[in-house]
């Protein structure tokens, strides 16, 4: 059974870093293209918590499978009630219903929060996050073409929007 609960920067950092290194490595999903130390994870993850919705989805056993959070989709006052979101997964627990149950989850506290709208910035070229999306409810609003550089090619980016 999955457990979904509020990150805990210092005790979560080390994994949800090893979650997301893989999608910075390996994949175009990320466009950051150096990893994150655990200092690093943990230092982002602390100014996150401390402001915005950020939960982790945890197997009996206590090891992260999953994370996802809110920040801010833009930093000017006037988009203060729309957020971005984030979510990723270990490679083995794609698939199985943890992102639905993380994103369930921080949609629900948005809305509690009184945030109007969320924004989900996905690598045009991932199918599955964008299927994702939009089993949740989110509608695509955007196609931004040849935006970011990795792996020696030019990648395509699409917003997904998801009014609450």
């Amino acid at each position: 059974m999955i457990t979904i609960r509020p990150v805990d920067p210092q005790a979560d950092a080390a994994q949800i870093a090893e979650i997301y290194s893989y999608y910075v490595s390996d994949t175009a999903v990320s466009f950051e293209t150096v990893p994150p130390t655990v200092d690093e994870m943990e230092a982002r993850l602390t100014e996150i918590t401390a402001r915005f919705p950020c939960f982790a989805a945890v197997v009996p056993e206590g090891n992260i499978v999953g994370y996802c959070y809110a920040h801010p989709w833009k930093e000017r006052a006037a988009y203060g009630q729309t957020l971005e979101t984030t979510v990723y997964l270990r490679r083995n627990y794609s698939g199985q219903g943890v992102g639905t149950l993380l994103m369930q989850r921080l949609i629900e506290e948005c809305k509690i929060c009184g945030y109007r709208s969320l924004i989900a910035c996905i690598t045009a070229s991932n199918v599955s996050s964008r299927e994702f999306h939009t089993r949740l409810g989110f509608k695509q609003v955007s196609d931004f073409k040849d935006v970011g550089f990795k792996f020696g090619r030019w990648l395509d980016v699409t917003d997904y929007q998801l009014m609450l």
